[in-house]
């Protein structure tokens, strides 16, 4: 109203209001004290209104100005708070001095007031007149300095108790404009809450109230840190402070005190076991002052619960925990509750022990839930996460399940993973893949299954072409964790996973093949959930079972263990058993199954699945693996009340799944399905036989192949299982299915066929099996195919080879009959070598077929299939028919048999390298001057096949051998070529002739072990070379020259070298031109031979030295050299040697010595001649002077055989004279 109309009746109201101050408050006016007050309180304000209607230069604004301070003296908060609110208005009207001069009384009065109301009063009127003056006057008029400097002064508890009162006043009146200066009062606050006066400290505490009361969301920023800094103060009356200021932030506005409690509070709880009781006293105010502002009916009510667990949590941890479950919430919770209830949550999952962590998990998934916004709980995930996390890492399985059920909560509450859960997606997945213990793996999965469950179908199938490409990884942790991660998915995601089962139920058969354990755990885990969620209706079934059934078919035994375990669990499940009651022995004829669980395995599955299932379980427990055995026996009695009747219920299903078992390409397979059939026809053979045969018999009718073999294999188990007397009427049935099965088409089926003749031979029914053989026997002009049947005849039963061959090996063989016996051998085996003097002569003969090509080679083909087929311990018969052809009257004979010769050493598994090559060797050279060139030809080169047998190290080992056989040869032609001028062994004249020895004697002049060896190698080889021709042996003139030299070279004794210089000089002599490459290292040779202290060797290889010479245009160089060494070396040994040379020179190439050197040459040996003291060297003389002179001009050679006629001497001399004129006559022209 006075704000309304106080200006036009400015004056008369104040007159009303004056006289009320001038009369005095309480005169006579009966009123109670407070009454007064209130009166005082309302002229107070009324005059402060109505003052605000007067000009600024009315002096009655001052005079109003003076009351008010007057009245701030009056003991009475509301009076005082009343002129604090008109000063504001009025301040403005003041002048600069009379407004420093009204603060400044006030600051005194704040600080040296006589009465707690006086410095109250003075506080208030400070805060109004500043706030009217401006917050730059806090500074400007040194407000704040006077108040800090009061509250430093230790001696004055009023001036102190002033001060902190003026800070309040100051940030009430100022609000968030004081916001600034609250960093510079802290640090006074934390020292007077620790204040000797009682009243100090009252005061700070609502001056705290006050500044927290005001704080911005800034502010909180500002003030904090300081706060949390104080806590770690060595002094404990900081610390104290410290806690104390932040219990006063329960005053702070509802937004600012959600957003630092999840920082206060965790700090107060630490503070809680500080050594000092009154830091712990003030944090338990501290946090009861929280409490005290919790808005929720129902966490109010538990606080104490809350305080008690934060205060005690090794004790009231879990009885907190236990009340916040039972309770119903019914309102929101606030974010003082959220401060409290979080790090009991924390805590609780911290705890070693597992109920606690379930409990404190489950809170915390349910939080989000319990909150109006779930920005509420933005402070709190980065503490609940970590501990969360951990604990789904934890041992126990069920405190991981609750742990992922709580993250998945916060996921879903809190939005998704984009804001608040960057790094979860990723730890999850890391940790799945981590080496760390499985259970962490499992934790990840189950964690992560859960939360993709909350993220949304989009998320899953984007995420989904990892999850699977992990299942195969390279490494195995890696791969556990994903398959266990595949284990979770259908628990979390439900029918949202039913349409990657198909996919997913692929990795996790994949993973049962493991050869890792914890793999193949993972993997088995994760399809039995796959059955245990998807097995309730038929679409589900439908992308079960064909994994399933794959899964029991597999190579691998542990897919196949696994996956009867999965179909048990699956059928089990259909049934409504646990499948736990263990049958333990006793028969198979009955089960603890009932007809009603047969009816709903029916009735979901359908009677053909059903059937088709009960048949893969009775045959798995034929497996070959007892563990796949046992989990199939246990399905079987789980579910199968009665086995005969089942079994003639699902025959016909079970012998199509046998007959595809054997007819399949894996073992196991195969092993599996023939012990069942053999157990069925065992244990039920009367029952069953009767529908077992048509069955087999319809199935051979199939046009598929592996159906066939099947049938076959399956009919050779059932005539192996069943009796003799059970058979007998089956057996008119029987034989002709194996004979038609024997000329089946496809070899697989054929050796099916072979496995069921031996089959019925072997139990009972060898006669009428024989009966087979002739009809095959009758077929082989006709059917090609039969030849093959009757081969699998031979193969089951090698015996009765003794009624085939008769027939097929009765002069002349043809080609298909050779072709026959051929096919025949390969299966023979041991019952061949009793034939082999039946086989071999009409074979030879058959190879030696000059006019029928396609004969020839056929009965070679079948010869070799013979040789092959042969076993180790039949040598010896072997061996003495392939060589007795070899003296057969027939040339072609003998040549087919040399051939075979070959073939028994290249093909042969009997054949033994050191006992054969020399009877071969023996054997082959008498064939080497065979009349026949075919004979000779074959013979060579069945030499030369037998000989790349043997080792070129082992060559040397039959060097004897070959020796005698060149030797033998030679022999034979000298004696049949009488008067011919050179021995030549025809097969050593053929090209390359000497290729199948020539290694022979090579590796024993290069390895021979002893001396003799070497010289009977090189002396072998000279006859060898001697052998053959200048055509034939050029190809071997350096191979066999180099090494000879070599040889020369080295230190032997004078038997080897001589010997080999003997090799040499045939070498020259049958090689010629071909041998020019080595004539500077030959001359060399022999020149350094010359004076080897062995005569013979000196012999040689003066001789080899002269023959050499043919291959050398220039002659006179060496014939200076040897004229040297003959005026030089005094040794009478090496001046023969010398001498024998120069005649050697001149008798192969006198044509190419200069006149000068043979003048010189005849001088030298002249004198030579008559000086020389031995027979040796006058020989020697006397030749070369011969040899010299046959080139010497008709004169000079005049001359010189007249002086060789007119000399004196002693009797030496006259016999070397004589001698020289001897040598004249012979070779002079």
């Amino acid at each position: 109203m006075i704000d309304l109309h106080g200006a036009e009746h400015v004056q008369q109201l104040l007159g009303v209001y004056e006289g009320y101050f001038d009369r005095g408050a309480a005169a006579g006016s009966g009123l109670s004290e407070s009454q007064n007050d209130f009166v005082r309180q309302g002229v107070v304000v009324f005059l402060g209104a109505l003052a605000c209607h007067l000009p600024r230069e009315d002096p009655k604004i001052r005079q109003i100005l003076s009351r008010l301070v007057a009245v701030l003296s009056t003991p009475s908060e509301a009076v005082q708070r009343a002129v604090a609110d008109c000063l504001p208005p009025l301040m403005p009207s003041l002048e600069d001095d009379e407004r420093r001069t009204l603060i400044e009384s006030l600051l005194t009065q704040v600080t040296s007031g006589e009465g707690y109301a006086d410095r109250r009063g003075a506080a208030f009127g400070l805060a109004g007149a500043v706030k009217g003056v401006g917050i730059s006057s806090l500074k400007s008029m040194g407000v704040m300095d006077a108040i800090k400097a009061a509250v430093e002064d230790k001696k004055n508890p009023d001036a102190r108790e002033g001060a902190l009162m003026a800070f309040e006043l100051l940030n009430v009146r100022l609000g968030r404009l004081f916001e600034p200066y609250v960093i510079h009062v802290l640090p006074m606050l934390l020292v007077c809450f620790g204040d000797q006066s009682a009243n100090v400290r009252e005061a700070t505490i609502s001056a705290a109230r006050a500044v927290m009361g005001q704080l911005s969301a800034q502010g909180v920023k500002l003030v904090l840190p300081a706060l949390m800094k104080g806590l770690e103060d060595k002094a404990w009356r900081t610390k104290e402070g410290s806690v104390q200021l932040l219990g006063a932030m329960s005053a702070c506005a509802p937004k600012q005190l959600s957003a630092c409690l999840p920082q206060i509070v965790p700090r107060l709880s630490e503070t809680l076991i500080d050594t000092h009781p009154k830091v712990v006293d003030a944090a338990s105010r501290a946090l009861k002052q929280i409490g005290d502002v919790i808005r929720n009916p129902e966490i109010q009510a538990l606080s104490n619960y809350l305080l008690g667990a934060i205060a005690k949590p090794a004790e009231l941890t879990q009885p907190c925990l236990d009340v916040l479950l039972e309770m119903t919430f019914v309102n929101v919770v606030d974010a003082p509750s959220l401060a409290l209830i979080v790090p009991v949550l924390s805590r609780g999952l911290r705890d070693r022990r597992a109920d606690l962590k379930k409990k404190a998990a489950k809170i915390a998934g349910n939080m989000c839930a319990l909150v109006s916004d779930a920005k509420d709980m933005n402070p709190y995930v980065p503490i609940l996460l970590p501990d969360i996390q951990k604990s789904l890492l934890d041992p126990i399985p069920e405190v991981r399940a609750t742990a992922a059920a709580a993250l998945a909560s916060l996921v879903k509450g809190m939005g998704g993973v984009e804001e608040h859960f960057s790094e979860l997606m990723p730890w999850l997945t890391e940790t799945l893949q981590s080496d760390g213990p499985p259970t962490e793996r499992s934790g990840a999965a189950q964690g992560l299954a859960e939360c993709l469950a909350v993220l949304g179908a989009e998320y899953f199938e984007a995420i989904l072409p990892e999850i699977l490409a992990g299942c195969h990884h390279a490494a195995p942790h890696v791969r556990e964790g994903h398959l266990t991660l595949l284990r979770f998915l259908p628990l979390a995601l439900g029918r949202t996973f039913e349409a990657h089962l198909k996919e997913a139920l692929a990795e996790v058969l994949g993973g049962l093949a493991d050869p890792d354990e914890p793999v193949r755990d993972a993997a088995l885990g994760a399809g039995r959930v796959f059955v245990e969620e998807f097995s309730h209706s038929g679409p589900s079934l439908d992308l079960l079972l064909p994994s399933i059934e794959d899964g029991i078919a597999a190579e691998n035994w542990r897919i196949r263990q696994s996956a009867v375990e999965l179909l048990g669990s699956m059928m089990f499940r259909i049934a409504g058993t646990s499948g736990k009651v263990r049958v333990e022995g006793g028969s198979d004829d009955e089960g603890v199954s009932t007809e009603a669980q047969g009816k709903a395995l029916t009735s979901t599955l359908g009677v053909t699945r059903h059937h088709d299932l009960l048949a893969a379980v009775y045959s798995l427990r034929s497996d070959p693996m007892l563990v796949v055995r046992q989990a199939a026996l246990h399905i079987w009695k789980t579910v199968v009340a009665n086995t005969p009747r089942t079994l003639r219920l699902i025959l016909p299903r079970l012998m199509q799944r046998l007959i595809a078992g054997l007819s399949a390409h894996n073992d196991d397979r195969r092993t599996t399905a023939s012990r069942c059939l053999g157990e069925l026809v065992r244990k039920l053979g009367e029952r069953v036989l009767p529908e077992v045969f048509p069955i087999l018999r319809a199935g051979l009718e199939s046009e598929d192949k592996d159906t066939r073999e099947g049938v076959c294999l399956g009919l050779a188990e059932v005539l192996g299982a069943a009796r003799k007397e059970q058979l007998e009427e089956y057996y008119a049935e029987v034989v002709p299915v194996i004979r038609d099965a024997l000329c089946d088409a496809e070899d697989a089926v054929r050796n099916a066929a072979g496995s069921a003749f031996d089959a019925m031979f072997r139990h009972g029914g060898a006669d009428t099996a024989s009966d087979i053989v002739p009809a095959l026997l009758a077929k082989l002009d006709t059917d090609p195919v039969a030849l093959e049947g009757l081969k699998q005849v031979l193969r089951a039963q090698p015996k009765i080879l003794a009624s085939v061959l008769p027939k097929l090996a009765s002069p002349p063989i043809n080609a298909a009959r050779a072709r026959t016996l051929g096919s025949l051998a390969e299966v023979a085996g041991a019952a061949l070598p009793p034939h082999l003097p039946l086989l071999f002569p009409p074979l030879l003969a058959a190879m030696g077929s000059d006019s029928n090509e396609d004969e020839a080679d056929a009965a070679y083909a079948a010869a070799s299939a013979v040789l092959r087929a042969v076993p180790i311990d039949a040598h010896y018969l072997l061996l003495p028919e392939v060589l007795g052809g070899l003296s057969d009257e027939t040339a072609s004979t003998r040549a087919a048999a040399a051939k075979l010769c070959g073939a028994f050493a290249s093909e042969a598994p009997c054949f033994d390298e050191d006992d054969d090559v020399p009877q071969l060797i023996t054997a082959l050279f008498e064939l080497f001057v065979d009349v026949d060139e075919a004979v000779v030809l074959s013979a060579w080169t069945a030499l030369g096949v037998i000989m790349a047998k043997v080792a070129k190290e082992d060559q040397a080992h039959y060097l004897r051998d070959v020796c005698q056989a060149v030797d033998t040869a030679r022999e034979k032609v000298r004696r049949r070529d009488r008067g011919a001028s050179e021995i030549l062994i025809p097969a050593l004249c053929l090209p390359k002739g000497l290729a199948p020895i020539v290694q022979v004697y090579l590796q024993g002049v290069l390895t021979g072990r002893h001396a003799e060896d070497k010289e009977q190698a090189a002396e072998g080889l000279r006859a060898a070379v001697l052998s053959t021709t200048t055509a034939a042996i050029k190809p071997h003139v350096i191979p066999i020259t180099g090494p000879l030299i070599r040889i020369l070279g080295d230190k032997y004794p004078g038997s080897v070298k001589s010997a080999i210089l003997g090799a040499l000089a045939v070498m020259i002599e049958k090689g010629g031109l071909a041998l020019k490459p080595f004539v500077p290292q030959l001359q060399t040779t022999f020149v350094k031979c010359l004076s080897d202290g062995n005569r013979a060797v000196r012999q040689k290889a003066a001789a080899a030295l002269g023959r050499l010479m043919v291959l050398q245009p220039r002659v006179d160089p060496l014939l200076s050299d040897l004229l040297t060494a003959l005026s030089t070396n005094p040794d009478r040994g090496v001046r023969e040697a010398t001498l024998r040379a120069i005649a050697g020179v001149f008798a192969h190439a006198g044509k190419n010595v200069g006149a000068a050197n043979v003048a010189t040459a005849r001088s030298a040996v002249f004198e030579s001649l008559l000086c020389a003291v031995d027979d040796g060297s006058r020989g020697a003389a006397a030749l070369a002077l011969a040899q010299a002179a046959a080139w010497l001009p008709d004169d000079d050679r005049g001359v010189l055989v007249e002086e060789l006629g007119s000399g004196d001497g002693d009797a030496d001399e006259r016999e070397g004279r004589a001698l020289a004129l001897s040598a004249i006559a012979r070779t002079s022209p």
